[in-house]
């Protein structure tokens, strides 16, 4: 068994995405899309072992100066404005935000443009 190297942290980020996707209601198959993302970013899978151990954003990924929790807060905003009640109830499914923040910044890093747009729409003219 010379040279094979074990890591079994991929292994339990793994886990606990697969964890995150049952709670935030989503299927296997969109949490190994995902995963395939973050396998690929090890900047974004490092963010993301460290979530998963302390339950907060380390926020060093950015794209465009914008972090994950500023994609979080998008997230947060958008259901806050789908669900018309102004501010995040107890059915506000918060994993579901955080592991959509993660995916988001995967594709803003892909296409920048496109989420700095939904990032400033609606700010109003004075916070421009």
């Amino acid at each position: 068994m010379k040279g094979i190297v074990y890591d079994a942290r991929r292994i339990k980020a793994y886990e606990g995405l697969l964890a995150l996707g049952e709670i935030a209601d989503e299927t296997k198959e969109w949490c190994d899309a995902l995963w395939e993302e973050l396998v690929f970013q090890p900047e974004l899978l490092e963010e993301f072992v460290f979530y998963l151990d302390h339950h907060y954003l380390m926020d060093k990924v950015r794209c465009e100066g914008y972090g994950l929790t500023d994609l979080y807060i998008w997230q947060m905003n958008r259901y806050n404005l789908i669900g018309d009640s102004g501010k995040n109830t107890d059915s506000c499914n918060k994993d579901r935000m955080v592991i959509y923040a993660f995916r988001d910044m995967i594709e803003m890093k892909k296409e920048p443009a496109v989420y700095v747009r939904k990032l400033i729409m609606g700010r109003g003219m004075d916070q421009a």
